[in-house]
C-alpha cells in the first residue's frame, strides 16, 4: 500500500514532541544483559563500512550504506510496504553472536534476521519476533554467513522501516569463506518462504487499497505511464493492483505495464474513472500497442463520458473485465486516427456496445455483450460470446461460433476476506458460453501464495529450481528475469504464473521453460525472451514422444509470449514445441521482431525458423498469433488439433526470393498441417504479407494443408498490406492471388 509520501523523511516533518518523546523512549529502553559464550572473546562489529543494499529506499534516497556508517544521525528507510529488507555483505562468511538494531520511530513489529552464504535464497533464520519493539534492540543470535539481512514482514507505522544503523558483530576466520553455487541446491535445501498476507512481489508491483489517497494512487499511475508510453524494448515491467474497494483513477496503460484487480469478482473492485489504451505517442496508429493488460476489474466511466477505449494490437489482453453502463461503448481502435492490428477479450462484460472501427483482426472468447458489436475489417472471431454478431463471412468478415467445447480461464491472484493472498485456478468448462463470474460463481479451487516461491528478478534458476522440486509453484515478479538453465516443470497441477509481463531470457542457448508429461500444468502471463546465443527451443511442453492421455486435466498456457529480436539480437531455432497430448492455449503471441532497437532486427540478425510446432494430439488454440518467422510459422503434426482464431504475418524482410525458397516452393505457408496428419479442423484465420525489403518477394499460399475429408478449414483471409508483395494463394491451390491489384483474398471453407 502507499501513503503520502513526504518530502523528506526528517524527525522536522513530525512533531517536535512526538520525536522527543520517541528519542528518549529509544535511548531509556532497556538492553537485555548478554551472557557471553565460555571461552568466546567480546562481540566485535563487523559490519560497520560494508557494503549495504536494501528492498528499497523511501523517494529514491535514504540510502542502505546509511545504516552501516557508524553514524546515529544518518540512516536507511524504506517504501511504505511489507515486506522489506537490508542486507549487509561483510566480505566473508563470520561466526555471529550479536546483532543490534537501532530504530528511528518507524520499526519493525514483525521481522527475522537471516544469514546466506551468497546474498540470496537459500536464507537461513537465526532471530525472529512478532513482538518488536523498536528503539535499540540487542539481539543474542548464533549463525554464520557471509551476507546478513533485517527482513520484515510487519511494519509498526504507516511508514516504512527506518533504521539509524544496523550493526553485526561476531568473528571473521571461524568458519571458510565460501562462492555462490554453480550447481542447484539439493531438493531439502529450504527457499525463502512466502508470507501471504504480505508477500514481497518485487519493487516494480505497487499495491492499493481504499485508504490509499487518490492522488498518491494517480501520480504513480501517471510515473508508470510517463516512462512506458514509448517503453516497447526496455527492460522495465510493472504491476499496479488493487485490492476490493472503490477508486477513483484514470489507468493509462504503456508497455509491459498490467492493471489487476485483487477481487475474487471483477466486480470487487470498482475504478471511477477509465483504463485504458491509446496511441498518441505514434500519431494514433495502435498497430504497435503490443504488451500491456487489463484484468479483473470493472470499470465505470465518468459522468458524461461514454467512451472507453482500448486500442490495442498483440499481446494485450483485456481479460475478466467489467465495463459498466449500458449507454457506453469500448472502442479496439483510436477513434479516427489510425488502425490497431488484433487483441483479445475473454471472460468479459460489457454491458453496452463494442465498436471495433479500423480494428483488423479481434478474438472475443465467453464473453457478455449487453448491447452488441458493431464493426468488421478482414477477421473478426466470437466464441462462447453472448451478444455477437450474426455471422456472415465474408460480408462482414464475422466468424460465430457458438460455445467453447474445453477452455480453463487464466489464474488469478487475489485478496481473500482475511487479507491472505491466494491464487485461483479456474475448473475446466465444457462447451460454454458467457463468462464465469457474472451472476454466478466461478468454478475451481484456491491457493494460498504460501504455497508460491515468489521469483524477484536476480534469482538463479538454480534456486527456483529448488523451489519446485519441493513442490512450490511459482510467482514471477515484474522484471527480465536472465536465467542460465532451464526451469523444469515436472509436477502435475503447478501453477506458474507473472506479474507485469515478467520476462524470462535464457542465456547461454538454453531452453527457457520445459514442462515434464503430466497432468494439469498451467504457465500463465509470461513472456519469453530469446537471448543472443541461438536456444533450439524456447519452450517445451512434454518431451519427445510424449503420450500420457490427459483429456480430464489437461496442461493450458494463457497469456503466454515470445519475442525473438527487438530489444536483444535474440535468436531461437523454435519458440514453442508442444510434445504433450490435449494442451490448451489461450491467447499466445509468438513473433520474429520485425522492427527494435539498433542492431537487433533484420534477416541474418533475429533468425528464427518456426514459431509453434504441435506434436501432440487433441492439442487446442484459442487466439493464435504467430509472426515473421523465416520458415513455416506453424507446424502441426498432431491427430485431432483445433484453432478458433489465426492470425498471422509473413517475414516482412526476404533480401530476395532466393533467400525465401521451401525447396522448389516460394516461401513457406503461414500454417502447415502435416501430410500424414487425418482430423484437423480451424476456424478464422488471416495471413498478411508486407515485403517492404523487396516488394517482388512471393509467398505461394497462406495455408498448406493435405487434402483429407477429416481437415476443414473455416473462413480464412490472405491480405498483401496496401499491395507490397504476393501471396499466390490462400489455402493449398485455392483462392489468391493477394497483390497490389487485389489486396484481399477470402475463402469460406476447405475443402
Amino acid at each position: 500500500m502507499e501513503v503520502p509520501r513526504r518530502t523528506t523523511r526528517t524527525p522536522s516533518n513530525r512533531s517536535r514532541w512526538t520525536v522527543l518523546a520517541a528519542l528518549a523512549a529509544a535511548l531509556l529502553a532497556p538492553v537485555p544483559f548478554i551472557d557471553a559464550p565460555t571461552a568466546q572473546a567480546a562481540p566485535v562489529l563487523i559490519s560497520q563500512g560494508k557494503t549495504a543494499t536494501a528492498s528499497s529506499t523511501e523517494n529514491g534516497g535514504t540510502p542502505a550504506s546509511a545504516a552501516v556508517d557508524g553514524n546515529t544521525g544518518t540512516r536507511w528507510s524504506s517504501a511504505f510496504s511489507d515486506p522489506q529488507w537490508l542486507q549487509v555483505d561483510l566480505g566473508a562468511s563470520a561466526t555471529l553472536s550479536q546483532v543490534v538494531l537501532r530504530w528511528e520511530t518507524a520499526y519493525g513489529r514483525a521481522f527475522e534476521i537471516q544469514v546466506s552464504a551468497t546474498g540470496s535464497s537459500p536464507w537461513t533464520t537465526i532471530y525472529s519476533t512478532t513482538t518488536g519493539t523498536g528503539g535499540v534492540q540487542t539481539l543474542n543470535v548464533t549463525g554464520s554467513g557471509r551476507y546478513v539481512r533485517m527482513y520484515g514482514t510487519t511494519r509498526s507505522t504507516g511508514y516504512g522501516y527506518s533504521l539509524w544503523e544496523f550493526q553485526v558483530y561476531g568473528e571473521f576466520g571461524t568458519v571458510p569463506p565460501t562462492t555462490p553455487p554453480t550447481t542447484p541446491p539439493p531438493t531439502g535445501t529450504p527457499v525463502e518462504p512466502t508470507d501471504p498476507r504480505n508477500p514481497n512481489l518485487g519493487p516494480n508491483t505497487f499495491v492499493f487499497d481504499p485508504s490509499t489517497p487518490t492522488s498518491t494512487i494517480q501520480g504513480r499511475l501517471n510515473t508508470i505511464f510517463t516512462a512506458q508510453e514509448q517503453n516497447q524494448f526496455g527492460p522495465e515491467r510493472y504491476a499496479v493492483l488493487f485490492k476490493p474497494g472503490t477508486y477513483t483513477a484514470d489507468v493509462n496503460l504503456g508497455f509491459f505495464t498490467q492493471v489487476a484487480g485483487l477481487g475474487f469478482s471483477p466486480d470487487d473492485v470498482n475504478l471511477n474513472g477509465h483504463v485504458r489504451a491509446e496511441a498518441t505517442w505514434f500519431g494514433g496508429n495502435a498497430t504497435q500497442n503490443f504488451w500491456r493488460a487489463a484484468e479483473n476489474l470493472s470499470v465505470t466511466l465518468p459522468a458524461g463520458v461514454t467512451v472507453e477505449r482500448w486500442a490495442v494490437s498483440q499481446a494485450a489482453p483485456y481479460r475478466r473485465m467489467h465495463l459498466r453502463g449500458a449507454q457506453n461503448q469500448i472502442q479496439l481502435w483510436n477513434g479516427g486516427d489510425g488502425w490497431s492490428s488484433g487483441g483479445l477479450m475473454a471472460d468479459t462484460r460489457i454491458d453496452g456496445l463494442v465498436v471495433s472501427g479500423s480494428q483488423q483482426q479481434w478474438y472475443s472468447r465467453n464473453s457478455e455483450f449487453g448491447n452488441g458489436w458493431t464493426g468488421s475489417v478482414w477477421n473478426m472471431v466470437f466464441q462462447g460470446v453472448t451478444g455477437a454478431p450474426p455471422p456472415n463471412f465474408p460480408n462482414p468478415s464475422h466468424t460465430v461460433i457458438g460455445t467453447t467445447p474445453t477452455v480453463r480461464e487464466k489464474p488469478f491472484l487475489y485478496v481473500d476476506g482475511t487479507g491472505e493472498y491466494r491464487v485461483f485456478v479456474p475448473a475446466l468448462r465444457q462447451n460454454s458460453s458467457g463468462t464465469t463470474w457474472y451472476n454466478k460463481t466461478p468454478a475451481g479451487s484456491s491457493i494460498s501464495l504460501s504455497q508460491f516461491f515468489i521469483v524477484r528478478q536476480g534469482t538463479p534458476a538454480a534456486t527456483i529450481n529448488a523451489a519446485l522440486a519441493q513442490g512450490k509453484n511459482l510467482l514471477f515478479a515484474p522484471g527480465l528475469h536472465r536465467i542460465n538453465d532451464t526451469i523444469r516443470i515436472t509436477r502435475a497441477d503447478t501453477v506458474v504464473l507473472g506479474l507485469g509481463l515478467a520476462t524470462i531470457e535464457p542465456q547461454n542457448g538454453v531452453t527457457a521453460m520445459s514442462v515434464a508429461d503430466v497432468n494439469g500444468v498451467k504457465v500463465a502471463g509470461i513472456m519469453f525472451e530469446a537471448g543472443t546465443t541461438n536456444s533450439a527451443t524456447l519452450m517445451e511442453v512434454g518431451p519427445a514422444g510424449s503420450s500420457a492421455d490427459h483429456a480430464a486435466n489437461p496442461t493450458s498456457l494463457h497469456d503466454v509470449f515470445f519475442r525473438i529480436g527487438g530489444a536483444v539480437a535474440g535468436k531461437a531455432t523454435n519458440s514453442l514445441v508442444i510434445n504433450s497430448d490435449d494442451v490448451i492455449g489461450d491467447h499466445m503471441w509468438l513473433w520474429r521482431a520485425d522492427h527494435g532497437n539498433p542492431g537487433t532486427y533484420g534477416w541474418t540478425v533475429n533468425p528464427a525458423d518456426t514459431g509453434l510446432v504441435v506434436n501432440g494430439d487433441d492439442v487446442t488454440m484459442y487466439g493464435l498469433f504467430v509472426e515473421h518467422y523465416q520458415k513455416y510459422q506453424t507446424i502441426w503434426n498432431g491427430e485431432r488439433g483445433r484453432t478458433y482464431f489465426y492470425q498471422n504475418e509473413m517475414p516482412y524482410d526476404p533480401p530476395n526470393q532466393a533467400a525465401w525458397m521451401n525447396g522448389s516452393t516460394r516461401g513457406y505457408a503461414a500454417y502447415k498441417v502435416a501430410d500424414a496428419v487425418n482430423t484437423h479442423e480451424a476456424w478464422g484465420l488471416g495471413s498478411y504479407c508486407y515485403f517492404n525489403v523487396n516488394p517482388a518477394v512471393v509467398g505461394e499460399r497462406s495455408f498448406e494443408v493435405p487434402n483429407k475429408t477429416g481437415v476443414r478449414f473455416h473462413n480464412m483471409v490472405s491480405v498483401s498490406l496496401g499491395g507490397v508483395g504476393t501471396i499466390n494463394r490462400v489455402i493449398n491451390n485455392t483462392g489468391g492471388p493477394a497483390n497490389l491489384a487485389t489486396q484481399t483474398i477470402y475463402v469460406v471453407n476447405y475443402p
